[in-house]
């Protein structure tokens, strides 16, 4: 037997357990930047289930935890697919050579934008200044995970009523064509605003740090 055959009995494997314990989901695969689960669904009732760590169903998922296991057909999908149902919204993070398929649990839709850049003399570019009008669209309707990064950062005016300015950690698919950058701006369904700090692409899709702006 080689690497492929078992590769095949693992995903059928999974598809059988899918059978008895899945739930229906409708799956999207994205084809360029904007929202990948509009539209009619790649297959309507893939039958899939999500543990959190043991894959065996022993343990409840935890706060600041957005990764899953994806008990599903792997011969039906692929990496960055989405999977859409009534328990979630979730999108396939990895599917590395004879380990269990990982996924990601989207908790908010998010728009990315870059702004453009001033050219003023002297002047201080800030994102809090620009508008749709001088911000170009990368990415429209994102499922994303956004989940509460570290403490935060002190305003630079530190007056006695200020918070800190929140950071927060961001996963997101990567698409064809689009790479992000510090200085991008991610808008989300919540009209939350954040600019990118560090934006890492990794072989589970873009890895961000981000500053919520001030309202």
């Amino acid at each position: 037997m080689n690497g492929a055959t078992l590769q095949g009995k693992i995903y059928g494997g999974y598809a059988k357990a899918a059978l008895r314990i899945g739930l229906p989901f409708a799956q999207y695969r994205p084809a360029g930047a904007n929202n990948p689960t509009q539209g009619a669904p790649r297959n309507a009732a893939l039958l899939a289930s999500f543990n959190a760590e043991d894959m065996k169903y022993g343990r409840p998922n935890k706060y600041g935890k957005p990764t899953w296991y994806c008990i599903a057909d792997g011969a039906q999908l692929a990496v960055f697919d989405y999977l859409v149902g009534t328990s979630g919204t979730y999108f396939i993070a990895a599917m590395q050579p004879l380990l269990p398929i990982l996924a990601v649990e989207c908790n908010r839709v998010v728009s990315v934008t870059r702004p453009s850049l001033q050219t003023q003399v002297g002047a201080v570019t800030s994102y809090e200044g620009t508008t749709a009008a001088n911000e170009t669209p990368l990415m429209a309707g994102w499922p994303a995970s956004i989940l509460q990064g570290t403490k935060g950062e002190k305003s630079e005016v530190s007056l006695p009523g200020d918070v800190r300015n929140a950071w927060w950690a961001i996963l997101l698919p990567y698409t064809a064509g689009v790479v992000l950058r510090s200085g991008d701006l991610i808008a989300d369904d919540l009209q939350r605003r954040y600019v990118i700090s560090s934006a890492e692409l990794t072989d589970l899709g873009w890895r961000i740090t981000a500053q919520q702006g001030q309202t």
